[in-house]
C-alpha cells in the first residue's frame, strides 16, 4: 500500500511489483522492475528512500533513512526476508542476507555480501567485493565467481517474479 505523509508521495517505476500488503510511506523512489514484498515497510517520513531498478525487497523487510537524509539503494541489490536497512547508501549488485541489520550510515560496497544475520554498524563501510559475516560483521572473505552467479540467477527471480505478479494482478483475497 502506498501512503502519501506530509505532503510526499512515493513513486514507483514501470513494471515494479509492490504487494499490497506492504507499506511504502512517503518519500520513496523505487526503480523500474523491481520486487516490494509482502509485509515490507519503506519509511520515507523523515528522510528519503531511493531504490534502483530490479531491486528486491523481500517479505519483512524494513527500510528507514536517518532525517533529512537519503537511503540510497542501487540497482539489482537483494535485500533478504527480514532484513532491517538504516544505511546511507548500498551500492549496485549488493546483497543483504536474510535477517541482518545495516545500521545508521551504513555503507555497502558493489557486490558486496552481508550474510544471513550479519550486524553492519554504524558508520561502518563495507568494500567492494567481499562477504561480511559476524556481530558485528567482518570480512570473511572476497567475493568468488561462483556468487556472483548465483547471485545473478537470485536476482532475476525476483525480476521475473515482480512481472509475474503484475501479470496475475497481484494478490486476491479468499473469501
Amino acid at each position: 500500500m502506498l501512503y502519501e505523509f506530509d505532503g510526499q508521495r512515493p513513486t514507483v517505476g514501470e513494471g515494479t511489483y509492490v504487494s499490497e500488503l506492504a507499506d511504502v510511506i512517503g518519500d520513496v523512489r523505487i526503480g523500474r522492475n523491481c520486487y516490494i514484498g509482502h509485509r515490507a515497510v519503506l519509511r520515507g517520513d523523515y528522510g528519503r528512500i531511493e531504490i534502483g531498478d530490479e531491486t528486491a525487497v523481500e517479505e519483512g523487510v524494513v527500510i528507514h533513512s536517518p532525517p533529512q537524509e537519503v537511503c540510497s539503494i542501487g540497482r539489482r541489490t537483494t535485500m533478504g526476508h527480514g532484513a532491517i536497512i538504516h544505511a546511507k547508501v548500498m551500492k549496485d549488485n549488493c546483497v543483504i542476507g536474510m535477517g541482518a541489520v545495516v545500521s545508521l550510515w551504513a555503507e555497502i560496497g558493489e557486490w558486496a555480501i552481508v550474510a544471513e544475520g550479519s550486524v553492519v554498524k554504524l558508520r561502518d563501510v563495507v568494500p567492494d567485493r567481499v562477504m561480511v559475516a559476524g556481530a558485528p560483521a567482518k570480512v570473511i572473505r572476497p567475493l568468488e565467481p561462483k556468487d556472483e552467479e548465483m547471485w545473478n540467477w537470485g536476482k532475476q527471480l525476483y525480476i521475473d517474479l515482480a512481472a509475474r505478479y503484475l501479470r496475475c494482478g497481484g494478490l486476491k483475497p479468499l473469501k
